[in-house]
């Protein structure tokens, strides 16, 4: 059966003028030049835009920077207020933390001392992760835009391998396919060492509840040891390195509004479609890895299995498509692959790796729609 063609249609003649970069699409930092606590900063974003702001990545830097002229401080999202529970996270931006404890050495995560920074030790048929102290100096090793691996021969502690990856390549190497695979095996080459990889553990958590994992503390000025400075500031005048501060200090502060919204109403995707169109802009799109790694940030709330996705296939034509007219260029499909799929719509897996899969449009499910 044909997929109802005035969806096609709708969709496929839209005006080009709707879409939009990444960075203009999915969220706008506002600075506030207002002093108020983290508390009442937290409470005025909330209440006039989404929330204060949270920051993936080094573009993301630059951007709330480049948002005021203003060269002083400000509360970003970023507090300490969790009883000190801390949680590991991989130093790339996007690459998420899934628990794995085959990964780890058996006393990896319970040893004594700090054991906040991940090292991985080649020694004895010793191939296993384990946390120690992030002020060792060891040996690292770091990933780049190609997705190759390199052994740095330098002993520096994680903080300053972390900072030499990002400015010479992309990241130390961040994820289990990078650290447990066969590239890493080959770096080491049966030589016993041990070296940092992308993973630390901290108990900062964003506002708004996200896992981003990016951090840009200035080492110089911030102290995680320091118990009372629980709340998270930029200075501007530093380069928006980040250090903390006592929460009821009276400073500007960074919100940002979320141009995307999760609607946790399980509607066909027809449905959904019609909804956004009419309450909000349109089903949301997704084009590059940003926005995969934004938006599943969002999907993990809601309270069904899939959420929708504005993607179609046209049996007429014979392709996928994204109803706001965008090219399918980028891909994250599950392993189920997208042959045939008449009658199909694209869905993101609201748990585990947020995978694409193709599901019948009558199915019910949560979705996203863009507001502009």
């Amino acid at each position: 059966q044909a997929e109802p063609q005035h969806i096609f249609i709708l969709s496929y003649f839209c005006i080009l003028g709707q879409c939009c970069f990444f960075t203009c699409c999915l969220y706008e930092y506002h600075f506030i030049e207002e002093n108020k606590s983290w508390s009442e900063a937290q409470r005025y974003c909330r209440e006039k835009y989404t929330d204060l702001a949270k920051v993936f990545d080094m573009t993301d830097m630059s951007r709330l920077r480049n948002s005021t002229q203003n060269q002083g401080e400000a509360w970003i999202g970023l507090n300490n207020n969790t009883g000190g529970n801390r949680t590991w996270h991989w130093s790339l931006p996007g690459v998420e933390y899934i628990q794995n404890d085959s990964s780890w050495d058996q006393n990896g995560r319970t040893e004594p001392g700090p054991g906040n920074c991940g090292r991985k030790r080649y020694d004895n048929g010793d191939k296993k992760l384990a946390g120690v102290s992030c002020d060792h100096p060891m040996w690292f090793i770091c990933y780049d835009d190609k997705k190759t691996l390199h052994l740095i021969e330098t002993f520096i502690n994680w903080t300053e391998a972390q900072s030499y990856c990002r400015y010479n390549y992309t990241d130390l190497a961040s994820g289990l396919d990078q650290v447990d695979g066969e590239e890493m095996k080959t770096l080491f080459n049966g030589r016993p060492m041990s070296v940092w990889m992308g993973l630390f553990r901290d108990s900062w958590r964003w506002s708004d509840g996200s896992d981003f994992s990016f951090r840009y503390w200035d080492m110089e000025l911030f102290n995680d040891e320091q118990s009372n400075k629980t709340c998270a500031m930029t200075l501007l005048n530093r380069s928006g390195k980040w250090s903390s501060d006592e929460c009821d200090k009276k400073n500007h502060f960074f919100c940002y509004d979320d141009n995307l919204i999760l609607i946790k109403e399980n509607k066909t995707w027809e449905e959904a479609l019609y909804y956004c169109r009419e309450n909000y802009n349109d089903l949301v799109s997704i084009t590059n890895s940003d926005k995969q790694y934004w938006i599943q940030e969002k999907v993990k709330q809601a309270n069904s299995t899939y959420v929708w996705l504005g993607l179609r296939y046209t049996c007429t034509l014979g392709f996928w498509f994204w109803v706001t007219d965008e090219v399918v260029e980028y891909k994250n499909w599950d392993s189920d692959g997208t042959t045939d799929g008449c009658d199909m719509s694209g869905a993101m897996n609201s748990g585990s790796l947020h995978k694409w899969s193709k599901q019948a449009d009558n199915k019910m499910f949560n979705f996203i729609c863009s507001k502009k």
